[in-house]
């Protein structure tokens, strides 16, 4: 499964470095969201529908926008991250806005370690897997907190994506795991502009390898989506095509940016 073995460790310290250029970046834009404003996109409200009452597990949280704003919607919601700067950080959002949430700092195979309930629904979102070397193993986790008759909910960027430069001028590389990809990355998503390198270890994952994780660990794919469209202007050359929807400008509408799942057990 771990072809890096210390992807974990540089993955970890990258995301640490990451979380406070994130939460003053223009891009999470903290001031609304303080102010009551939602981090959730249609494409995954659509699919999550009414959580009021629900208990919920939202996979890498990242610093627990989402998962606040599922709290606001009156969900019982916990919150896992590899990073534990971005867990110190979601733990002091709660405490400030007054919200019921738990978040747990923990490398997703390692989870079952240190939490063993249920959840009626698991919710994971946007540049997630490709952090994650195994499919399988991941889809195992997903499976081990579901109810029966719980429902997964995945809305992430589709692999045709991560086959390009960052550019979008060539195909740089495979649509499918072959390898781990260790790169050094100037700046960040949320700021390019930073004066600042991270290191990372990713892998790609093609749509078979999520899929077929996902039913190998007993779950029935109920809803297959692809969108023409991304919610964040997390590329470069994006463009707005209408309000909170981007696309890749060489790209243009041609082809699919984001996918979403919707399985049960």
């Amino acid at each position: 499964m771990n072809t890096h073995g210390d992807y974990i460790q540089v993955n970890k310290k990258t995301w640490n470095e990451k979380v406070d250029l994130h939460i003053e970046s223009e891009f999470y834009n903290m001031k609304d969201f303080l102010k009551g404003k939602s981090s959730l996109n249609d494409i995954e409200l659509d699919l999550l529908g009414d959580v009021k009452g629900k208990k919920i597990l939202h996979l890498q949280c990242h610093f627990g926008q989402d998962t606040l704003s599922l709290a606001r919607m009156g969900a019982e919601v916990t919150g896992v991250d590899l990073s534990e700067v971005a867990i110190e950080k979601a733990n002091a959002l709660t405490q400030q806005l007054g919200l019921n949430a738990r978040f747990i700092c923990s490398d997703i195979y390692a989870l079952p370690t240190m939490l063993s309930e249920q959840f009626d629904i698991v919710y994971t979102s946007y540049g997630v897997l490709g952090w994650l070397p195994d499919m399988f193993q991941w889809a195992k986790v997903v499976s081990r907190y579901l109810k029966v008759d719980g429902k997964f909910v995945l809305v992430e960027f589709h692999p045709f994506v991560w086959m390009y430069d960052y550019n979008f001028s060539e195909i740089a590389y495979s649509y499918f795991n072959v390898e781990d990809i260790v790169e050094v990355e100037s700046g960040t998503y949320a700021d390019k502009d930073a004066h600042k390198t991270f290191k990372t270890v990713n892998w790609n994952h093609s749509l078979s390898d999520v899929m077929q994780g996902l039913i190998s660990n007993g779950l029935t794919i109920s809803v297959f989506q692809e969108f023409n469209y991304s919610p964040y202007p997390c590329f470069n050359q994006i463009i707005e095509i209408a309000p909170g929807k981007y696309q890749i400008k060489p790209l243009g509408d041609k082809v699919p940016l984001v996918y979403a799942i919707e399985a049960h057990l």
